[in-house]
């Protein structure tokens, strides 16, 4: 087995990229500290076709060094805005028939492994504070919170992992033609 060459990626160029079919993903990062938690999912949801960002609250925007550090030019192929009220945004989203999804360990939660997208459906997928998670009053308005299965002793995930496995998991489904 031979390593691939970055030339030998099938790479979409940036004008490609703006043109392709999205996967019916927005992603919603509600009050993220870290600049480099920031420029991951950036670059994560460039992998995987997000069709928007939107960064809330204390969350930075690009451009900064420190999340183009870890985004590797991402911000440049995700669409991205920023809303300044996480609450206000899933309203707005779910007025235009958006389901929100709030990813936390929260009662009557929905294991990751058990939730079932369905396809022609757009899911806004919000990751929360570091410390925080995200906001109880968005968590409260979300139509599904999402928690990710964890069997350790600590039951917590860094957000920019977070996001990859659910991402992942929710764009392979969407995806499974069966």
């Amino acid at each position: 087995m031979r390593k691939l060459k970055n030339s030998e990626l099938e790479r979409l160029s940036v004008e490609a990229f703006k043109e392709v079919e999205k996967t019916p993903i927005i992603i919603v990062l509600d009050n993220i500290r870290s600049l480099n938690n920031i420029g991951s999912v950036f670059r994560t949801s460039d992998a995987f076709l997000v069709e928007k960002i939107y960064l809330c609250g204390i969350t930075a925007t690009p451009p900064h060094k420190d999340i183009h550090k870890t985004a590797l030019g991402s911000t440049d192929t995700v669409a991205w805005e920023y809303v300044e009220n996480t609450l206000d945004l899933i309203k707005r989203l779910q007025a235009e028939n958006v389901k929100i999804c709030a990813i936390e360990q929260a009662e009557n939660a929905t294991m990751l492994n058990h939730f079932k997208p369905e396809k022609q459906t757009t899911y806004a997928l919000v990751f929360g504070n570091e410390v925080k998670g995200v906001a109880q009053n968005v968590v409260s308005n979300s139509d599904v919170v999402i928690e990710i299965p964890q069997f350790g002793t600590k039951h917590s995930l860094n957000i920019s992992v977070s996001c990859g496995v659910v991402v992942w998991d929710v764009f392979s489904k969407l995806r499974n033609d069966s």
